[in-house]
């Protein structure tokens, strides 16, 4: 047993599917940037990555496995840097929940730090932004009813509902003891309100990954190319803007980040927003005059996420050292929000 993986009934599974030969070995846990768990093994000549939720599951763990594994078959022969999937396990009787094994991704995140290439050359860190909004214009072109994900999402009325839907988010941590409210957010109500008012008339719905940002992708060691975009958990059929928005929104606005960006250190050299601005328009071909709303949208909704660990820290049910710095990254976002607004 392996954080709750049980090897024989894996190497069980494995056998049924006919995916490896030989005693699963090497085993051993990967760091990631989310609570579930990674396991990287080997099976004869073979290496793999076994992604299954954390020792506690949450209530929705099992149907993010499987989605997660659904997006990842989806994008098999597509021109988006992802982990490529090998084999998906939805009954929760092998392992007690669901799972999937994915190939290893030969590369490294930028957010742990830069090797020695990467950290002397301008050029690869300006390429790393680039390579991003590649990534995702890729991932917006994509027909995903032509990969098999109608009914993924519901990109019916998307935009209109997220102001409401998020709103409501941060209304429920009331009902954790302690945290003191929308009132300590400044911001909120002007801009819910600006959102609704001046909300796109339409757009073109596509594949999103939902959290994307540098803390979510993997660069290939040679260069400042993708190696992969990871952690699939909140990919769903949506406007795919949303995440350039949400790059933007976590993307240091100038060259001296702040503690609050997903930054990177040395940042000399990174693209800056408005290059990343003008390499999608010219790679997506999408029409970008209603890219403050996506941005602003962006800084709303995951500002409101990131709240939600603060108040339960106040109920005393996260570390408070953790609650506090979350919420200094939610008063960033919506400051950016109202700069934007501006």
């Amino acid at each position: 047993m392996i954080e709750g993986i049980n090897l024989a009934a894996l190497e069980g599974w494995m056998d049924a599917q006919g995916v490896g030969t030989g005693p699963i070995a090497e085993a051993r846990l990967l760091s990631g940037g989310t609570q579930n768990i990674l396991m990287r093994f080997r099976r004869g000549d073979a290496a793999y990555v076994l992604r299954r939720p954390p020792p506690v599951p949450r209530a929705n763990s099992n149907d993010t496995m499987r989605r997660e594994a659904r997006v990842l078959a989806a994008l098999d022969g597509s021109a988006v840097p992802h982990p490529r999937l090998i084999a998906a396990c939805s009954d929760e009787e092998v392992l007690g929940v669901a799972f999937y094994l994915m190939e290893p991704v030969e590369g490294f995140n930028p957010t742990v730090g830069l090797p020695e290439l990467h950290a002397n050359d301008a050029d690869a860190r300006h390429r790393i932004g680039l390579s991003m909004v590649e990534a995702i214009a890729a991932l917006g072109a994509i027909d995903y009813r032509a990969v098999g994900l109608d009914g993924f999402g519901k990109p019916d009325n998307y935009l209109e509902r997220q102001v409401g839907r998020w709103r409501a988010q941060l209304a429920g941590y009331a009902d954790l003891p302690g945290w003191p409210g929308p009132g300590a957010i400044p911001g909120v109500d002007r801009v819910a309100s600006w959102l609704d008012a001046h909300r796109p008339a339409d757009f073109h719905p596509g594949i999103i990954h939902g959290d994307f940002h540098l803390a979510n992708v993997m660069l290939r060691p040679d260069s400042g190319n993708l190696a992969a975009v990871v952690d699939w958990e909140l990919s769903t059929i949506g406007d795919p803007l949303l995440d350039l928005g949400w790059l933007l929104a976590t993307w240091p606005e100038d060259d001296a980040p702040r503690a609050t960006d997903v930054a990177i250190t040395p940042w000399e050299g990174f693209a800056s927003p408005d290059e990343l601005v003008a390499h999608y328009a010219e790679t997506s071909g999408r029409d970008l005059s209603a890219l403050d709303w996506y941005v602003v949208l962006a800084c709303f909704k995951l500002g409101i996420i990131l709240e939600g660990t603060h108040a339960r820290a106040c109920a005393g049910k996260a570390p408070k050292e953790t609650g506090d710095r979350l919420h200094a990254h939610t008063l960033d976002l919506f400051e950016r929000a109202l700069r934007r607004i501006r």
